[in-house]
């Protein structure tokens, strides 16, 4: 597939009119995972400040998950026995994982951003190994999701899973463990070597020390021991005090606020616009910086600098649409979003499975810096297994109730086709539904018609101008094959590389 160079030279300033259908597909294609034809529908035709509002205000508005009756155990909760233990924590994680799943395909804006910040603020299942913990951690990132980022930075820190996973409860005044104060900056804050020094990494390890209290049973809070603390001067990006952790924070974000804001506005810009942020050729540069000082205005609010960059005519260039390659639960949800089709948790535990198979497991990224995204996505052995789980999902869909595949096309092509004789139009929309921008050329697309055309079908069959007496024999909305053709046509469409796009 080839590498996408970013040339949008669009500027930050709002777009104007209302908004066209492919323009409303991309913005729930960046800004959930997808949307159903008649989600898209409804917002064609709006404008961009309507339509963004909307979706900030219920990202802002909307309750994390309700704790699970969990949420609070210890090991002194689960069964002595290690097999049964396990095999009730398993059940509970998954039972977890579903209820977050769900959350990630109904929820928009809110969950899109939780799902980012997870592999932002990086935490692994496999090393803290605690349900409750698991719990606090996604809470954190619902409730900050498009909060305000110091406020983030700070919580997400002292979360149980972070402080186990980063080595927080191992350091102690005399003898500090430098890896959370390392990652705070190099990955969290502001980047690898930028603006901070190897001192300030071993001062800042000072100033956090002290979280380390475990308790006796295991899977306990960890508490704040001021006597394992480091009560001596530090002096941290050359500020000089008896600083503590929530010092640590405001020495950060007040000297440097700057680098701060571009680092995070860049990984923002890179996930939601385009994945190549520092090519001349595009005016990414520029959108980042302008980016940037909205967040330092808004005092480190997420929701203005969102609402400025999906507002943009930069956002919805031309350069901008179908050039971030999806992930796997963007290839599954997507999927799921678009076609309507009917689901249970089975089918989403399906493809929260088959995710991890592709190297994005829920809830464990693969290190500390996460899934690296994009071209990784597509290697060879990937691809393969993209074509092989999607196939398998399609075909379970279809084998459920077949008609809803009709059911698509004819919401696909709209009311005033609803009865078309034309097999043109369907694939013509249907593409439209599932590619950003169609298929590249036009053998393309007469290989997806051909897909359509399946053998059990004459060609005599199609359109009034090829039938003796100018009346088609095959309908749209009633011909027997019309189920089975539209399954066919997306198998076809799910290996083509402009499906694999969003």
């Amino acid at each position: 597939m080839e590498y996408f160079i970013n040339c949008n030279t669009s500027p930050l300033s709002p777009l104007g009119g209302a908004l066209n259908e492919q323009q409303v597909a991309h913005l729930y294609r960046r800004l959930g995972f997808s949307a159903s034809v008649q989600t898209i529908n409804a917002g064609t035709g709006q404008t961009v400040n309507a339509l963004v509002d909307s979706l900030i205000n219920e990202a802002i508005n909307l309750a994390p998950l309700p704790a699970p009756a969990w949420a609070d155990w210890n090991n002194s909760n689960y069964p002595a026995d290690d097999d049964l233990r396990r095999q009730m924590s398993r059940t509970q994680q998954n039972e977890w994982e579903s209820a977050y799943a769900n959350s990630l395909l109904t929820n928009n804006l809110r969950d899109r951003l939780s799902f980012f910040w997870s592999n932002h603020f990086v935490t692994e299942l496999d090393v803290y190994d605690c349900n409750a913990f698991l719990y606090e951690y996604v809470n954190c990132l619902q409730r900050n999701a498009i909060g305000n980022f110091r406020t983030f930075a700070s919580e997400i820190g002292l979360t149980n899973a972070m402080l186990y996973y980063l080595d927080g409860v191992f350091n102690n005044g005399n003898n500090p463990n430098e890896n959370y104060g390392r990652e705070l900056y190099e990955l969290f804050c502001l980047g690898d070597g930028n603006g901070y020094t190897e001192e300030d990494i071993i001062e800042t390890a000072k100033a956090l020390t002290g979280y380390v209290e475990r308790g006796e049973i295991g899977c306990e809070a960890v508490l704040f021991n001021p006597e394992r603390h480091d009560a001596g001067p530090k002096t941290i990006f050359g500020q000089t005090g008896n600083w503590g952790y929530d010092d640590v924070i405001d020495i950060l974000f007040t000297e440097r606020n700057n680098e701060i804001a571009e680092f995070i506005c860049r990984k923002l810009y890179e996930f939601f616009v385009h994945p190549d942020s520092r090519d001349e050729a595009g005016n990414a540069q520029a959108i980042i910086t302008g980016m940037a000082a909205t967040f330092v205005g808004a005092n480190f609010e997420i929701a203005p600098v969102l609402s400025q960059l999906f507002k943009s005519e930069h956002f919805f260039d031309d350069d901008a649409i179908g050039v971030i390659i999806k992930s796997p639960y963007d290839l599954y949800f997507n999927l799921i979003n678009e076609t309507s089709f009917t689901y249970n948790d089975t089918t989403v535990a399906s493809m929260v499975n088959y995710s991890g198979l592709l190297s994005q497991r829920l809830f464990d990224p693969v290190d500390v810096a996460g899934w690296q995204r994009d071209r990784s996505w597509v290697n060879t052995n990937f691809m393969i297994g993209r074509w092989l789980t999607l196939e398998t999902i399609l075909e379970e869909f279809y084998q459920a109730d077949d008609e809803q595949f009709r059911a698509l096309a004819v919401a696909a092509v709209g009311p005033a086709n609803s009865n078309t004789s034309n097999p043109e139009i369907v694939v013509q929309a249907l593409i439209d539904k599932f590619t950003p921008k169609g298929l590249l050329t036009q053998q393309d697309f007469d290989i997806a018609l051909s897909a359509f055309k399946i053998e059990d079908v004459p060609e005599i069959y199609y359109s009034p101008d090829h039938t003796p007496g100018g009346t088609s024999q095959w309908m749209l909305s009633i011909s027997p094959s019309v189920p089975n053709q539209v399954y066919l046509l997306l198998v076809h469409l799910s290996r083509q590389p402009e499906f694999q796009l969003k």
